[in-house]
């Protein structure tokens, strides 16, 4: 293991993509810092920030076959981190309209008296309650915006079942609120 720890990046990478998971963990040690560093950076949340470390160090694992050394490995590494960094913004930003267009559908459409805050912190707790089967048809139809059809596939059940669950949900929504 020493020596793997004085190795060049170069080296270790070329021994990982060999199938060497100590010369993996050597770079994850080594770079830990700047991917969590560069996260923190980009999304100005430690919290997110540990979660996209988690998420890259697995990832790693799949994408090191992928580095080709056209760039430095900290550059290729970089691209990486900034990629689910974006990610990351793009799905709280669906997350965010997914929660909208819900209040829409439940009739909890905001109203300008100064609740709106707290009524999207009721609709995301009330989403987060919902059972798992409501959630995703939920998800799909309001938050991807597919037929009603189209997620019944999805979920592997009939259409009419993607409504009724539809229909539940405005039901347990409008009653909650």
């Amino acid at each position: 293991m020493d020596d793997l720890v004085q190795s060049p990046d170069s080296a270790l990478v070329a021994a990982a993509k060999a199938g060497d998971r100590k010369a993996l963990e050597v770079l994850l040690r080594r770079h830990y810092d700047r991917i969590h560093g560069l996260a923190w950076q980009l999304t100005g949340s430690r919290a997110d920030a540990d979660d996209i470390a988690q998420d890259v160090c697995c990832a790693l694992v799949e994408k090191i076959g992928g580095f080709r050394g056209e760039a430095r490995f900290t550059t290729w590494l970089c691209g990486i981190v900034y990629n689910a960094c974006r990610d990351l913004r793009r799905r709280k930003r669906t997350f965010s309209g997914f929660v909208e267009r819900l209040g829409v559908i439940a009739g909890l459409t905001p109203r300008p008296d100064g609740r709106d805050l707290h009524d999207a912190i009721w609709l995301k707790s009330a989403i987060a309650r919902l059972k798992p089967a409501y959630r995703d048809a939920a998800i799909l139809v309001v938050g991807q915006q597919l037929s009603h059809a189209e997620a019944a596939i999805l979920l592997g059940v009939s259409e009419s079942t993607v409504a009724w669950r539809m229909h539940e949900i405005r039901r347990i929504l409008s009653a909650e609120g």
